[in-house]
């Protein structure tokens, strides 16, 4: 495998809707890698995602990425390039606050050591939970969520906490130095434009599906 290219190599912008993309095609290299496949092209990888050859295409020379005629894009090639785009090609440390149902399904996937992400410690003000681990990581007392990230301040955070409790939560994560938090709970977070947050509400997204569904697009 090559050597991830440095930081000045990635470019500065990629619209939203690439960056989707890129994921799903990181996704789905990863297992063409498992099943040992060496090289893809714009046709097989657009028909896994389920987007057209000139759309991958684009995607892909943006960031530099050239196949070759005839012979495709090498996958574990791609997979360093993307990864590197993307934020995979080092180490990031996150923290999960908020251990229900959603919460234990997320400490329990094994597919973020592989992009990259180390969950490295959980909250919760369940005492039922805390003190349980999952996934090998120990849920911890949200009481102490500030003295543990004052001494090993993470990069990224999940919040899966209740609407009511998540602006507070978010206003301590910053403060404590996270940079990034992906947004589980059903509420727009406002936050300091340096902040990058992600937010995944699993009701609006149903309901985009029950319109496509019902609109038949």
């Amino acid at each position: 495998m090559s050597e991830p290219e440095s930081a000045k190599d990635v470019p500065a912008q990629i619209p939203q809707p690439a960056v989707g993309r890129l994921s799903l095609y990181f996704r789905e290299l990863y297992r063409l890698r498992e099943a040992e496949i060496t090289t893809t092209n714009s046709k097989e990888l657009g028909k896994l995602v389920n987007v057209s050859p000139p759309v991958v295409r684009r995607d892909l020379s943006a960031l530099g990425t050239i196949g070759q005629r005839g012979v495709g894009y090498s996958v574990d090639a791609l997979i360093d390039r993307i990864g590197q785009v993307l934020g995979s090609g080092q180490q990031w440390e996150v923290v999960l606050v908020g251990v229900g149902s959603l919460g234990d399904a997320l400490l329990r996937y094994r597919g973020f050591s592989r992009l990259g992400f180390k969950l490295t410690a959980a909250f919760d003000i369940d005492p039922g939970r805390i003190g349980s681990t999952i996934g090998g990581v120990e849920v911890l007392d949200a009481k102490e969520l500030e003295r543990v990230l004052t001494a090993t301040p993470p990069h990224l955070a999940i919040l899966a906490v209740p609407a009511d409790n998540a602006a507070e939560v978010a206003s301590l994560l910053v403060r404590l130095g996270v940079s990034g938090i992906l947004n589980f709970a059903p509420t727009t977070l406002r936050l300091p434009p340096r902040i990058a947050v992600v937010n995944v509400d699993l009701a609006s997204e149903l309901q985009r599906l029950a319109f496509a569904v019902q609109s038949g697009t």
